[in-house]
């Protein structure tokens, strides 16, 4: 038996909820350490330009097609072509990859908050912490379980109920949490150095890795090419304007980004004494070195608790909208109940991220070219398949509907301001600059070159 589609309350639910499941790790981890590793100022100034341009294409075209189908990704390119029908079944890959293994490092954030909360600070910011656990070969199953457990508790109560309610809480405490340990990390000694190197562009270091890095990060920051747009903007009413509530997605997900970076890069600038090598990479700059920050700081047990608990509520609002996107493909597929199908998904996703789980441990033998299986999903999901959708659907747009079936989707509540740019960029500068992430990408990924 189906059930009668869910659907957002108003603008402020539908632009919370999805600015949520943009505002992820990519914000507070992935985005500061890219910004160090490209230059700082510049990178931030050309990921900015790419968010208001690129991104807001992309986003709106998304949307756009959610809300004009009615129906999560797997149908919706159905019935915009029957040819492309295949695209939806490749988008809808993309969730399913990426929440096992997302809830796999959602599992560490429980830890380490755990930790935090419990006096441990000193052993976590010990050498080796990190790698201990995560090698463990049972102790992040348990986290991973509680992490996958809330997440599939929320969207079992629905998108008005759950992913909406959660969102609206959720959000303005992400945005409260991060300025203030932002302004908290610009008050160290030393921290000017790191703001000074973050805001300031230096264009000597401009180079055309920097807008591929810029561009890589906006895909998974914003959660483009993933059927989570789609999904969303099929919950969407047909009264909320969908180039307003774009525009104030990308406010709220590039300044949770900012801030991020705000409340990274000068803390570590003041604990390393201004050595940029000491950002890390990856996981290493948020369990490694940011809890080694923490234990610098005076009350800085207090403020490691604060800080993880941000990142929990970061995570956990993109987790809930992977999730709701799987659910919402498997209740479009096969007519389920929602209840019926979040305990299917949740088995699926304990089958599917417990390699990830133990992939630095029981599993660390076992590599897909070279890889561990968290790393692999990742780089096949970000690198490969995010790409080829967004570029399939970029010619399906600007090509084979045309552009004009979606602007008028758009105006459907008023003007369309931006609509000559929004064209121009899916008819001929995306398609240009997705092949060119692709092809860098996955020659980086493979290790045949570095960029």
């Amino acid at each position: 038996m189906s059930e009668k589609r869910s659907s957002f309350s108003g603008k402020l639910g539908f632009v919370l909820a999805t600015a949520g499941s943009a505002v992820g790790l990519g914000n507070i981890w992935r985005f500061p350490y890219l910004a160090a590793q490209y230059g700082g100022g510049i990178f931030l100034l050309v990921y900015i330009i790419l968010a208001v341009t690129f991104g807001f294409a992309l986003m709106c075209a998304e949307i756009a097609i959610g809300r004009k189908t009615g129906t999560s990704a797997i149908g919706a390119y159905k019935k915009l072509d029957k040819r492309f029908s295949f695209l939806g079944i490749v988008a809808s890959l993309v969730p399913i990859i990426i929440l096992p293994y997302y809830s796999v490092i959602g599992g560490w954030i429980i830890k380490y908050l755990a930790q935090f909360i419990s006096g441990g600070m000193s052993e976590a910011a010990t050498n080796g912490f990190f790698d201990s656990f995560i090698s463990h070969p049972t102790a992040p199953i348990g986290w991973f379980l509680l992490y996958l457990g809330v997440t599939a508790i929320v969207v079992l109560f629905g998108v008005e109920k759950g992913v909406e309610k959660v969102s609206k809480i959720m959000m303005p405490i992400l945005i409260v949490l991060t300025v203030f340990i932002a302004i908290y990390s610009l008050f160290m000694p030393g921290a000017i150095d790191g703001l000074i190197y973050y805001i300031k562009p230096d264009f000597s270091k401009f180079s055309i890795t920097t807008v591929l890095a810029a561009m890589g990060q906006l895909f998974y920051s914003m959660s483009l090419a993933m059927g989570i747009m789609i999904t969303y903007g099929s919950y969407m009413k047909k009264d909320v304007g969908i180039e307003g509530s774009v525009k104030q997605i990308e406010l709220f997900d590039t300044g949770i980004a900012f801030f991020a970076g705000l409340m990274v890069i000068p803390a570590v600038f003041a604990f390393s004494g201004g050595d940029e090598s000491a950002l890390g990479k990856g996981p290493g700059l948020m369990f490694v070195t940011l809890p080694k920050v923490f234990q610098s700081m005076a009350g800085g047990n207090i403020i490691g608790t604060v800080f993880f608990i941000l990142v929990l509520f970061a995570a956990l609002t993109s987790s809930i909208s992977l999730m709701e996107t799987v659910v919402s493909i498997f209740m479009d597929k096969f007519k389920w109940q929602r209840k019926t199908t979040c305990i299917f998904v949740f088995v699926l996703c304990i089958a599917l991220g417990l390699p990830s789980c133990l992939g630095y441990g029981a599993l660390k033998d076992i590599k897909i070219i070279g890889l561990a299986f968290l790393d692999f999903f990742d780089f096949i999901s970000n690198s490969v398949i995010m790409p080829v959708v967004a570029l399939l659907t970029c010619i399906l747009i600007g090509y084979i509907i045309k552009p004009k079936a979606l602007i008028e989707e758009i105006e459907s509540t008023g003007e369309f301001k931006r609509k000559k740019l929004f064209t121009i960029i899916i008819k001929y500068i995306a398609p240009v600059c997705i092949v060119a992430i692709l092809v860098f990408s996955v020659l980086e990924g493979l290790g045949i070159i570095k960029i």
